[in-house]
């Protein structure tokens, strides 16, 4: 976003944030747009003043164990002291999923992800209960990282996305269609490392379009019309930023999975509207 607005990546803030805090600092302005593990709901989107305007990972709330304990599903942690985030839906899933089992087990409810992984590192619970993609981090800050395993059940659906405050249409335009651009440039095969040939010979129009800067859209969202050449080729496509954060070229090695593009192979639930 920030080289889609400014034309320099770096021209960003930071704001860490509590997980019980992170929807009303972004109601009284502390931070424009909330990016992070915040999974798209009902209630989210419709009674708390706020807007999701798209999904940029699709996750799974699953289980991180230790591997000695010899389990092969969470069906078995019967009787199981728990590690979950208090202020997240994680904490609901969890008691809903045990429920639907009939399974006893003992939550152990922490304020932050950082006092879960602690406790769970402590062994102080038998289990850590998280997005998918937050256990495969937090298996990566352990001693010991082979010695513990993501069980197979994923038993929700997460859908996470940029959230935004309602009022603000201008606003919600940009932070969407900065996504859908890094998004539709890894559909058309459009990279940083080659956008600038892209953009002269593509035979794909909307990729001439939305890259080349003469279709109009960045003014009229307030942008240089150079704003998803910008992000593109100062940042990278949806899949190269994918690989360098979470996927191949980082520490968790993360599969595309549900995140590949619609079209790929395999396919999976990328997907952005069209730029025309």
């Amino acid at each position: 976003m920030a080289a889609a607005i400014f034309g320099d990546p770096d021209r960003i803030n930071f704001v860490p944030l509590e997980t019980d805090k992170r929807f009303d600092a972004l109601r009284r302005g502390q931070i424009d747009v909330l990016w992070r593990n915040s999974s798209w709901t009902l209630s989210r989107d419709t009674s708390e003043g706020l807007n999701f305007v798209g999904i940029n990972y699709y996750d799974g709330q699953g289980f991180l164990v230790r591997r000695s304990l010899r389990l092969n599903s969470a069906t078995e942690l019967n009787g199981a002291r728990i590690c979950v985030q208090s202020g997240s839906t994680t904490e609901l899933n969890l008691a809903d999923y045990f429920r639907a089992k009939s399974i006893k087990y003992t939550p152990v409810v922490v304020a932050t992800e950082d006092e879960a992984r602690g406790l769970y590192a402590r062994e102080a619970c038998d289990a850590f209960s998280s997005d998918i993609s937050a256990l495969a981090a937090a298996r990566t800050t352990l001693d010991d990282p082979q010695n513990h395993v993501i069980l197979p059940d994923v038993i929700s659906k997460e859908p996470l996305g940029p959230v935004v405050r309602e009022g603000d249409a201008q606003w919600d335009d940009i932070v969407r269609w900065t996504l859908n651009a890094v998004v539709l440039a890894e559909e058309y095969g459009v990279s940083s490392q080659n956008v600038d040939d892209k953009i002269k010979t593509a035979q794909n129009s909307e990729a001439v379009r939305l890259l080349g800067g003469d279709s109009g859209w960045g003014q009229a969202m307030g942008l240089d019309a150079r704003w998803a050449y910008n992000a593109v080729k100062r940042v990278g496509n949806y899949g190269e930023i994918f690989d360098r954060n979470i996927g191949r070229h980082s520490p968790l090695n993360l599969d595309r999975g549900l995140n590949a593009q619609w079209n790929g192979a395999p396919p999976g639930l990328i997907y952005a509207p069209p730029a025309r």
